[in-house]
This record gives C-alpha cells, structure tokens and sequence, in this order.
C-alpha cells in the first residue's frame, strides 16, 4: 500500500509542477483537449505504472485509456518525460512502454465480447 502513495504523490506531483517545466506544445494539447481530467486518479496510477514501473492496467482502465485518446495519451507521456524526477529514464523505452500500453488497450476495447 505504501508504494501506491508513493505513485500517487509521484502522479500528482507531475500533474501539478510538471507543467511549469514542458514543453509548451504538449502543454498545449493537454490543456486544449482537457487531457487532465479525463481519467480518475486510480485509472492514471495504473497507467503510469504500466508505463514507467513494471504493471499491469486492467480493462476498466483500458476503457478510460482509450477515452482519453492517444493524442492526450502521448503528451502526457511526454510531458512526464520532460519532469527531471524522470531523467534516469531511457525515453525510447518509455514511448515503446507507452505506444505498447496503448496498443493493447486499444486492441482490449475493440475486440468483441466473447460468446456465451
């Protein structure tokens, strides 16, 4: 439980003192397509974990995931990059997690319900 808020405060962080520090084009397409808001916090931990820790997000996230939309998906992403708390990252990692998260969501959301 104590690594949850550790994320948490992490996820928050990043929402709240990363923007000061992004770029401003992703800044800008967050705050065009309101990127911020539409994901619940529980559903942005996940994310965030399967991306940049090592986890799973489970479908009803996949759901919000794909809500949000890969445009808003990118630039938080990205932007969260660009925080210094990430720079030990490898970046071409990170985009690969990222891209490979949203793929399979997507693929999660679109397949049809299997048959009773």
């Amino acid at each position: 439980m104590a690594s949850l808020n550790v994320y948490s405060v992490l996820v928050v962080l990043f929402l709240t003192c990363g923007a000061a520090m992004a770029t401003k084009e992703n800044d800008q397409i967050i705050k065009e397509n309101n990127c911020e808001t539409k994901m619940g916090l529980p559903c942005v931990l996940e994310a965030f974990t399967s991306i940049f820790e090592t986890g799973s997000i489970s479908n009803k996230c996949c759901g919000e995931l794909v809500v949000l939309g890969k445009v808003c998906h990118s630039a938080i992403v990205k932007r969260t990059l660009e925080n210094p708390l990430f720079k030990d990252l490898s970046p071409a990692t990170i985009i690969a997690k990222s891209i490979q998260t949203w793929n399979n969501c997507l693929a999660l959301i679109d397949s049809p319900p299997p048959s009773a």
